[in-house]
């Protein structure tokens, strides 16, 4: 009896960007009487289906974007007379769409870390039960991932969890309703351990793969005083202490280290913040701008970012601080008009930012649009393929539309060619060249154009493309690119690295800014 693991995807590039880490925590909350499970990531390349024999265990995790993929695999892992196990958030959010699309023996719903080994020991007993609920577990029982069993030559960048949760309501997100509004986060013991054992084997890029790095905000602390509430400020600074521990231990790892994470526009108005995470080389961090006019941030629920100058303010704050932004844009909301790409672009150039995506709006389950969205379409239902339009994910991708919501003023092709458009534009050798002009060394700055255009393939054109014919090109390209990359990213492996240990007590992290808040 073997356990697979397995990450699904449409799309194979041969090399990958950030490790999928729950693959690799899965396999840490494996019991050693199971052997060690078997790592096959579908990013890289297609899972063989002789590899599956019967009796086998074969462990599914699904997010809306690979679940039709995801079905395909668990229907062929059971054909072949395996035990079929979904799990992830579209598998948390429809367990019995996985257990009959996906023909799964069980989903377990809500986080694996811990009731793996049960799922594992009744499959072995052939007495798997329908659904597990593994519930929201807390943060000193997050499994560190089985980074002995990676394909170090195959992933550019490795990815570390410091906590789960996200206090915020955005209506396009889901995390904050899967893993909780409540930020839940590790011991800097763990994380520093798992980083340590990283850079050991050559990985000197981490991405802290967090809901929220900043899970609490000086406004946050503020309200707290004003209300009188001691225990609840007390938790904050407890949370927000942590955070500065951790940052702390991260500027004592090895210098040659980088660090990259996703973060609110909240953090501008923190230099206490910024500078400590600045000195723990924290360098890159993705931060979710979503739409540069008032109207769109009301239409996203995200009224505590800000709009047009005071919006490109707040990024440049981030690189005058030695953050570099991965800027997120939406565009389809239905404040948008024709004008919204170009004043996008503008802002995204004025602002500084180093990297950016734009995405069309989708309603993915679990979120406030999709709510909305759902209901509407309960009067004018839609098929395509047979398939109701509110089950998008279910819709084999050459028929699925690129938009879903209609806009009031512009049609879907037109967003659709207008974002391409933005895409194009952002991502031009001569723009790329300019953005890297930070960079010191001419190897710096030929990686940071490598990245760049191995960004776009992956994340636009076959992402947004309509037809078959142009995501294979740009996927062929994107494998081209991804292996100078991989070897531009590498770093020598430093076997002997000892984990630093804490230079102060808790305590001391606790920035001068909270006794003036709490006074006030």
């Amino acid at each position: 009896m073997n356990v697979h693991l397995i990450n699904p995807s449409h799309v194979s590039f041969g090399t990958a960007v950030i490790t999928p880490r729950w693959l690799f925590v899965i396999a840490g909350a494996t019991p050693a009487d199971f052997g060690d499970p078997i790592i096959e990531d579908e990013t890289l390349k297609q899972v063989d289906p002789a590899s599956i024999q019967p009796g086998d265990i074969v462990g599914i995790g699904i997010h809306t974007g690979n679940a039709l993929r995801g079905y395909e695999i668990g229907k062929m892992a059971r054909q072949r007379g395996a035990y079929v196990v979904f799990g992830g958030i579209h598998a948390t959010l429809y367990p019995e769409e996985a257990r009959s699309l996906g023909e799964a023996h069980s989903v377990v719903k809500g986080d694996g870390d811990v009731i793996w080994a049960k799922v594992l020991a009744d499959c072995r007993n052939d007495a798997p039960l329908p659904v597990y609920s593994g519930g929201r577990i807390e943060a000193s029982e997050f499994v560190p991932a089985r980074w002995d069993l990676i394909a170090r030559e195959k992933y550019m960048w490795a990815s570390v969890q410091t906590v789960r949760g996200c206090p915020k309501h955005c209506s396009f997100c889901s995390v904050w309703r899967t893993d909780g509004q409540r930020p839940r986060q590790r011991a800097s013991d763990a994380v520093i351990e798992e980083i340590v054992q990283l850079r050991r084997k050559g990985f000197r890029f981490i991405a802290l793969a967090d809901d929220n790095f900043y899970p609490v905000t000086l406004t946050d602390l503020q309200l707290a005083t004003r209300q009188g509430n001691t225990q609840r400020l007390a938790e904050l600074q407890a949370i927000r202490a942590e955070r500065f521990e951790l940052m702390e231990r991260l500027a004592l790892l090895p210098r040659d280290m980088v660090f990259f994470t996703q973060i609110t526009m909240e953090a501008a108005e923190d230099p206490i913040f910024l500078e400590a995470m600045r000195k723990a080389n924290i360098k890159g961090a993705l931060v979710g701008v979503e739409a540069v006019t008032p109207e769109g941030l009301k239409d996203v629920y995200k009224d505590f970012n800000c709009a047009g100058e005071s919006l490109v303010e707040r990024l440049q704050t981030f690189r005058r601080h030695g953050v570099h932004v991965l800027g997120s844009f939406i565009f389809g909301l239905p404040s948008d008009r024709p004008d919204t790409f170009d004043a996008t672009v503008a802002v995204a150039a004025r602002a500084g930012v180093t990297f950016a995506q734009f995405v069309m709006l989708t309603p993915f389950p679990g979120t406030i649009d999709f709510a909305k969205w759902e209901k509407m379409m309960e009067a004018d239902p839609k098929l395509i393929d047979g398939i109701p339009l509110t089950r998008h994910w279910l819709i084999p991708q050459a028929s699925r539309p690129k938009l879903y919501c209609p806009h009031p003023v512009m049609s879907a092709d037109e967003i659709r060619n207008r974002t391409q458009s933005v895409w194009d534009r952002f991502y031009t050798v001569p723009l790329i060249w300019k953005r890297s002009n930070f960079i010191k060394s001419l190897r710096g700055r030929l990686t940071f154009v490598l990245i760049s255009k191995l960004y776009r393939q992956m994340y636009a054109n076959t992402g947004i493309a309509t037809d078959s014919a142009r995501v294979a090109r740009s996927t062929r390209w994107a494998r081209w690119l991804a292996k100078p990359c991989q070897y531009l990213f590498a770093a020598r492996p430093m076997p002997d690295l000892q984990v630093p240990k804490s230079a102060a007590p808790q305590a001391a992290y606790e920035p001068p800014m909270l006794t003036t808040i709490a006074g006030s």
